[in-house]
């Protein structure tokens, strides 16, 4: 199994994408958006919920790539914002 950084490093989607992400990662505040985007309180460990957001978003990129009809490109950034916020605090000294 890979680690999460390999992971990470191993995603690639469009440069649209990435850069709405990347301008709402500053906005990302985990108490807040962590439970919506995954339905229920969110994991204590960002790792944890890291791996959460990476198998939600590649059910969301699945639908990009089949042009399916319910595929929203909002939810797909939010959820990719949410990935770039929970690596940055994963990052960070504690």
């Amino acid at each position: 199994m890979q680690d999460i950084q390999s992971l990470l490093g191993a995603l690639r989607r469009p440069r649209l994408l990435v850069r709405a992400a990347r301008y709402g990662a500053v906005e990302y505040q985990r108490d807040a958006h962590l439970p919506r985007l995954l339905g229920a309180p969110g994991p204590t460990r960002h790792g944890a919920a890291l791996l959460r957001l990476m198998e939600l978003e590649a059910e969301i990129d699945a639908g990009r790539l089949a042009r399916a009809a319910g595929y929203s490109a909002a939810r797909h950034v939010e959820v990719l914002a949410a990935i770039i916020g929970e690596a940055r605090a994963l990052q960070a000294p504690a």
